[in-house]
């Protein structure tokens, strides 16, 4: 996928965007841009794969359901929810600028539209679609499945690994899909592109 034409079609939806060669490059870019304030992030192997939380924690107050330290997971998200800057990926997103996430429990789909003073956005070239309906198959029968199988959930995508089956497991991780078509008009809106593949 062409990330410069992606990067462009997201700048003509209101985002501000910045696109990187590598991880580490954005990862040091991020640091530089947030500092000294207090962090959520939502859940997503990007974000670990890059160990942004604990380069941010060194000088912010970062706040991740993945690495509780002590509390519980559903405090932190309660937590993360209250922080000035919110970090999160995307399960896809498209060549004409919009971006797709599906979540569980909602809280990155919470905190993406709505609370925080600005939102950053951050994707590996993996995630990058031709269009609209391939990132919502992507977000559906690719990263589901693979969250799914990660989690050791009790569903029939994480068996199969292969699609969505729409269950009506207990453990389904897809309770609700987002579909950002343009900047929210709520908070500043960054996304970060990098060439490398990162996460699901």
């Amino acid at each position: 996928m062409d990330l410069n034409k992606t990067a462009k079609a997201l700048r003509d939806n209101g985002y501000l965007v910045s696109l990187f060669h590598t991880a580490e490059e954005a990862c040091l870019y991020l640091n530089r841009q947030i500092d000294n304030t207090t962090v959520g992030m939502g859940g997503s192997k990007t974000l670990e794969e890059m160990g942004i939380y604990d380069s941010l924690s060194a000088h912010n107050q970062v706040f991740w359901h993945w690495r509780p330290d002590g509390c519980s997971d559903a405090q932190v998200r309660k937590d993360a929810a209250h922080t000035e800057v919110y970090l999160t990926s995307v399960n896809a997103l498209s060549e004409s600028g919009e971006m797709v996430n599906i979540d569980g429990n909602g809280n990155r789909l919470a905190s993406s539209l709505f609370g925080h003073k600005k939102v950053y956005f951050v994707a590996g070239s993996n995630k990058v679609c031709p269009d609209l309906s391939s990132a919502v198959n992507r977000a559906r029968n690719t990263a589901a499945p693979l969250n799914a199988r990660r989690l050791s959930a009790a569903t029939p995508c994480a068996e199969d690994g292969s699609r969505c089956f729409d269950c009506r497991s207990e453990e389904r991780i897809c309770g609700a899909m987002v579909i950002h078509y343009r900047k929210m008009m709520s908070c500043d809106m960054e996304v970060v592109l990098i060439e490398e593949e990162l996460g699901y």
